[in-house]
């Protein structure tokens, strides 16, 4: 099925509502642009979905831009369900989508607000959302981005400091949590680099990255490297600066697992370069999955190591 395909008797889930709050119907098609395999609701037809069920997003570009998306897609008088943490959005939920021309009902629930509202026939303010959280050129960083992508208009502290340590690399390899593309920039820039490979669970973070890299040794994939890499063995080196957050949780879990995998991917003798922050305990899971783990610098919060398999 493609993606304009009409299929107005199916709805549409935007993230993982909770069952507490809302619960979407079982055969709700996913667009999540951070659950790989998901379908594009930028590719959705206008009015081809029944209803749309959505965890809006924390940022208010990102989730203005997915609500306008979610409404474009949904017919007319059919029912768009967000709801939203307080501390993430949820306080402006009302406002936001009566801008959008429709009349909202909201309530408060676990230090949450949901809003439904049915589809009017005709929407206000659309294109301007998605103008406004849209991928586009940052001229100063020289790199397409996106609102909502980690990051997404200047250059992380922890990957500025990784890239002044980040030596020359060669031979094959991989960029765990890539962004759009900062570190791989700098690591195709070797010509000694004959392959890397870009990994995200953000599309749009990839989808980015693909517009910054024209090198035909750099190859992409929308996934989620907890998940595994398969295919990825025997490599020369990984470089990353690991995420530590989940739906805007931290999760400690989340940068030892890339640790992991990172080890399981490289060949012996292999390396890694990660960024991490200072107060993440990283060392125990480097020293039990490599050979060897050096600290090279630790300044403003940060600290970068390479670790040899």
């Amino acid at each position: 099925m493609r993606d304009s395909e009409t299929v107005v008797d199916r709805a549409g889930v935007y993230g993982t509502p909770s069952a507490e709050l809302l619960s979407p119907p079982a055969d709700a098609i996913q667009f999540s642009p951070l659950m790989p395999g998901a379908r594009t609701l930028e590719q959705q037809g206008e009015e081809t979905l029944a209803s749309m069920t959505m965890l809006a997003p924390p940022g208010t570009l990102e989730r203005r831009y997915a609500l306008a998306l979610a409404l474009r897609a949904v017919v007319p008088g059919g029912a768009l369900r967000v709801f939203a943490p307080n501390h993430q959005g949820g306080t402006r939920l009302r406002k936001e989508i009566q801008a959008f021309g429709c009349a909202v009902e909201e309530t408060a629930r676990r230090h949450h607000r949901i809003v439904v509202c049915a589809r009017p026939g005709t929407l206000t303010g659309v294109d301007e959302a998605l103008a406004n959280g849209g991928p586009r050129l940052i001229e100063e960083l020289g790199v397409w981005s996106q609102p909502g992508v980690f990051s997404w208009d200047r250059v992380d502290p922890g990957t500025a400091l990784l890239l002044d340590h980040l030596p020359a690399l060669s031979g094959r390899g991989a960029d765990f949590g890539c962004g759009v593309g900062i570190l791989s920039r700098a690591v195709l820039a070797s010509a000694k680099v004959e392959q890397t490979t870009l990994i995200d669970i953000d599309r749009r973070a990839v989808e980015c990255a693909k517009r910054n890299i024209a090198d035909a040794r750099a190859a992409f994939r929308w996934a989620d490297v907890r998940d595994g890499v398969p295919g990825l063995t025997e490599l020369d080196f990984v470089v990353m600066n690991a995420p530590f957050h989940d739906a805007g949780t931290e999760d400690r879990t989340i940068p030892l697992s890339f640790v992991k995998r990172a080890a399981e991917a490289l060949r012996s003798g292999g390396v890694c370069w990660l960024t991490a922050n200072r107060h993440l305990p990283y060392e125990e899971a480097m020293r039990a999955a490599f050979r060897r783990v050096e600290l090279k610098i630790e300044t403003g919060g940060y600290k970068i190591y390479e670790a040899h398999k």
